[in-house]
Order: C-alpha cells, then structure tokens, then sequence
C-alpha cells in the first residue's frame, strides 16, 4: 500500500458522529484522541462561540506579545461564509495590542486594491476595529529555508511591524489549494498582492488562470511561502482553526461560494501548523461520506493533502498530535 493509500484507509475509518470526536484507536497506530512523546498538542472544542475561542487561545497564548497582527481572511463583499463578526471582535478586544492584518489580492476583485480592499473591510464588518493592509505601503523579502522552489518569499511590508502573528482561519474548501486552512492562510494571505502572490502562483498575467501552476508545485510553493512567515515570527505565532461553514470555496468567491454541505465540527487551536491542518482535515475527513463527498473531491483533486506532507518535509512541525478537548 502506498502513502497515499494508507493515508486514505486511515481517514475512511475514521469517524465523527454528531459532532463529536471518537477516542477509539484507529489503523495504522494512529489516534484522533492519544498522549503520547514526539506529539504536539491540538485543543479542540465542539462549541463554536466566543467563550469557545477565547479559552482555546488561552491554551497557546504563551508567547504571544507585544505587537500583534491578527491574521483574517476578510473575504469579498457579503460572503455568506465568513467567520461571525462578534466572534473575532472578542477575541481582539482580548488581545492588547492587536490589529486585524491583511494583504491585497492578485486577482482583480474587490480587494485587489487598498480602496476597494477597505471598502470590502467596511461592506464585511471588519472596521470595528484597525485594519493593516500590510501591503499597502510596499513589500520586504524574508528568508525561505530549505525551499526548492524559493530561496526568498515577498510578504506585505507591515509584517515586519509586528512582534507575534495570531492566525485565525476559517477552514474550507479551496479552489487551487483544494483546502485552505491555517498554512493557506499565511501562505497566501501574507504574501503581497503584487509580487509575493505572484511568485506562489507563478502567474504569468494576473487573471489568465491557466498561467498559474496548480497541483503539487502550488502547493509546495505554499508550503515555502508560510514557511517564510513561521520562521520569521519563531515561537510567536499561533494557530486557530474554525471548521463552520465549510463550503468547497474559499471565501475569496463571495456570494459565488457552492452550498455548505458539511456539518459544522468545531475550534481548533495550536502552536503546530501542521498539526492543526493535519487535525482539521483528518477530522473533515472522519464525516459522513454524504457531508464529506465534495470537500474530499476538491481537496484530492487539486492534490491538496501534498500541504501536509510537504509540511513535513520542510519540518514544520509534526503530523502526530494529541487532540485535547477543552
């Protein structure tokens, strides 16, 4: 059986039922619900509601200081499927010294420039609060370890303003990525609009979309442009993963996005990129075959779980994780 295929049997076992996690052991050794050495830990609750998110921050908030972006994914106008405003406004009234950030699009939407981008803030019900294109005044280059496709990745300039980075991700569908979870979030959403999200997409002209790669190479490219942004902000950048709404759209599509599907399943929280990616998709996965049909589709045909695996390789972080319920 190959990595693929055992990766596949052990999310077909897997199982959620009624929104709650099974703590029975699963194939191959694996277990959504274990404690054990070389793991990280992912917090999870079933309640998606403020007090929810703010005692699961409080779970990985250690060395979060200073100057704080909030990373959000603030979504074209109206977008059905965005997270609750008073949910993110909690969580950054919490938080001294925080501000939602944010970088403009490659694509020619309603966020593609910093005028249509704050009105697209205001439309959504971001304003509650400062917003920072961090694109909006120029780009910087930070350092891609270990990369081979990128030695160097463009990101939004203000970046560099902050001392910690909180990202807090709507986990979904994607339309290039197959699932955008934390690592998209950071991946393509720190890069700037004019360079750095070019160079992920390898984007010969900006709205020609069969320039752009698509596949494995995009999602390595992914992989190397958050790495840029974890190894910049070290132990100073956390992870909060919301799986509600979860249509196989990104938020980028608006009010385009297909139907939602799936159940909404809950919060996750961690230090671990890839853990928390890994824990959010194998737990999309443990859904009902007629809830999970869609997202698997758009996920494995875009080569999706290559995020995590490459992850790995990368040493990002581990893909072994003991899901705690808070």
């Amino acid at each position: 059986m190959n990595r693929n295929d055992s990766r596949r049997s052990f999310l077909k076992n897997s199982a959620i039922m009624l929104g709650a996690v099974t703590l029975s052991s699963l194939p191959h050794g694996r277990q959504l619900f274990s404690m054990g050495q070389g793991r990280s830990s992912v917090y999870y609750s079933k309640d998606i509601t403020n007090d929810a998110l703010l005692n699961l921050y409080s779970m990985i908030n250690r060395d979060i200081s200073g100057k704080v972006g909030i990373k959000l994914h603030t979504g074209e106008p109206h977008g059905p499927n965005i997270l609750p405003r008073d949910m993110v406004r909690s969580l950054q009234q919490n938080i001294p010294g925080s501000v939602l950030v944010e970088t403009n699009t490659l694509y020619k939407g309603k966020r593609y420039t910093t005028e249509d981008h704050r009105e697209t803030i205001s439309i959504n019900g971001w304003d509650f609060c400062p917003v920072d294109i961090m694109d909006e005044e120029g780009t910087a280059m930070l350092p891609v370890h270990g990369g081979k496709h990128f030695t160097e990745m463009s990101v939004g300039s203000h970046m560099l303003n902050y001392d910690s980075l909180v990202v807090l991700t709507h986990f979904k569908g994607h339309a290039m990525g197959g699932f955008g979870g934390s690592l998209k979030n950071i991946a393509i959403g720190c890069a700037d609009g004019k360079i750095g999200k070019r160079m992920v997409h390898a984007a010969e002209k900006v709205d020609d979309f069969s320039t752009w790669v698509s596949g494995e190479v995009f999602q390595e490219n992914m992989v190397e442009s958050a790495k840029a942004t974890t190894d910049y902000f070290g132990k100073r950048i956390v992870y909060i993963n919301v799986l509600r709404n979860m249509s196989v759209d990104c938020d980028c599509a608006g009010t385009r996005a297909a139907p939602v599907k799936a159940r909404d399943i809950g919060i996750l929280a961690s230090t671990d990129i890839l853990a928390i990616d890994q824990a959010s998709v194998d737990m999309v996965y443990a859904l009902p075959e007629a809830e999970l049909h869609d997202l698997k589709e758009r996920i494995e045909s875009r080569e999706g779980l290559r995020q995590l695996t490459y992850m790995k390789e990368m040493n990002m972080g581990t893909d072994r994780y003991d899901l705690i319920p808070v």
